[in-house]
């Protein structure tokens, strides 16, 4: 099995090294797909815009399912095996799916998601058009740009003739901005169809900056410091019997996480949140609570509630046992406990098969007269569903979806309309290259 693998490998990264063309070698079928493109570009952005006015907070599940159930009308126009999945199991809205089942090239696997970070209470509901080009809406950049440019590639290949031959899976999830629990059923569907796969491609914004593509991506997780001490008096702090309290006890571990830690290449470690006192009370979510204490009360318990994002497990391993050894040495009369949370997002590793698919794209981002494209700082791009397809396919891309904006996450988000169909022609011509050469054609 390994090597089947391995060989398999080998014949994809040879018959890769040749993908590129000039302009002048266009074939016939590259011209039909970004004719296409064209074709339907307007009714590409009356689908945004559509779409970006349509709530889909995560927490939204209605929301969420209209939007899902808006593309798969359009999937299902080209022939695409559809369904919306219920995500009661995980308290969520559940993913589309669409399958296509040709025989030809590589197994495509691309990813999208139907949610936003906006829920029912935002102020920011609906676009606006700031010029002819840049729109200013919830969520269009992060992701439903990048949603309506997958079906718009989809269409430029199935005019061109060749999505039947393809064998492509599309999963747009409902939950990317707040995953469901647990997280194993959750991003099943998704994993499952990475397994499928040789190829995934991730149509999240990156870092907002059309020249550059994410090939490596930051995995998130979570962790939790829990910190006791002895109650007592404030004139007996620092004695043998009372010793320094929870609080001096947690400043002392935030202090040497930063010392330790802080100069380690890609790699962040936040306290996002610290509560304190004779008594605290945290609500379940660990968004906030209430602490109670007085000046003169040597403080017993402290709370804080962190993430830490790494480029790779190893990183991200190293970083925990160093984390877990600060803990251990302890204050005077104090304890504490460390837990990291499992359920978070895994790293997307850089890998061999990541860099050779970043020459290919810029290959055919060059041909296509867009101009070169390199690799993102993985800093600069955060996690995202890409991240569950590493170590299950040969290559992955991510951050092929709309762009040219900012403010990801805020009520200032925006995008540039014009990248949808630079991306859009982009991905179809890519996706056909690497079928037919795959193919020795």
């Amino acid at each position: 099995m390994i090597l089947n693998t391995q060989l398999k490998q080998i014949s994809l990264f040879a018959s890769l090294a040749f993908c590129t063309l000039s302009m002048a070698q266009q074939d016939k079928m590259e011209k039909k797909i970004l004719k296409s493109v064209d074709k339907h570009l307007e009714a590409s952005i009356a689908l945004l815009k559509k779409t970006v006015n349509i709530n889909s907070g995560t927490m939204n599940f209605e929301g969420v399912r209209a939007v899902g159930t808006l593309y798969k009308e359009e999937l299902d126009q080209l022939g695409f095996e559809t369904q919306l999945t219920s995500g009661e199991a995980y308290d969520r809205a559940g993913h589309l799916i669409a399958k296509t089942t040709g025989k030809k090239g590589p197994k495509f696997l691309m990813i999208g998601h139907l949610d936003t970070v906006f829920e029912l209470d935002s102020p920011f509901q609906e676009f606006i058009m700031l010029d002819d080009s840049m729109m200013k809406g919830p969520g269009v950049a992060d992701m439903k740009g990048g949603d309506v440019i997958i079906i718009l590639a989809m269409k430029a290949l199935k005019d061109a003739g060749v999505l039947e031959d393809m064998s492509v899976e599309i999963i747009m999830t409902g939950d990317e901005e707040k995953s469901g629990s647990p997280l194993e059923l959750s991003k099943k569907d998704l994993i499952d169809a990475a397994k499928r796969a040789d190829i995934a491609l991730g149509f999240e914004n990156g870092d907002n900056n059309p020249k550059t593509i994410v090939v490596s991506r930051r995995g998130s997780s979570d962790w939790q410091l829990t910190v006791t001490g002895q109650p007592a008096h404030s004139s007996q702090v620092f004695s043998k019997e009372v010793g320094v309290g929870a609080i001096y006890e947690t400043s002392r571990i935030l202090n040497e996480f930063y010392l330790q830690l802080a100069n380690e290449k890609d790699l962040t470690f936040n306290p996002g949140f610290i509560l304190g006192g004779t008594d605290i009370t945290i609500n379940d979510d660990l968004t906030g609570g209430t602490a109670f204490g007085k000046n003169n009360v040597v403080a017993e318990k402290t709370v804080v509630h962190g993430d830490i994002r790494a480029v790779s497990p190893e990183q991200l391993k190293k970083a925990q046992d160093v984390m877990t050894k600060i803990v251990q040495a302890h204050y005077p009369k104090t304890t504490a406990e460390l837990i990291f949370n499992d359920e978070g997002y895994p790293p997307l590793a850089l890998t061999e098969g990541n860099t050779k698919l970043l020459g290919i794209y810029d290959g055919v981002s060059q041909d296509l007269g867009f101009g070169p494209v390199e690799a993102v700082n993985p800093r600069n791009a955060g996690a995202a569903d890409i991240s569950f397809t590493s170590g299950h396919v040969e290559m992955a891309l991510d951050g092929l979806g709309l762009t040219g904006g900012s403010g990801d996450h805020t009520i200032e988000e925006t995008g540039d309309l014009n990248t949808i169909a630079t991306q859009a022609k982009i991905t179809a011509v890519l996706m056909y290259r690497l079928m037919k050469k795959e193919l020795g054609e």
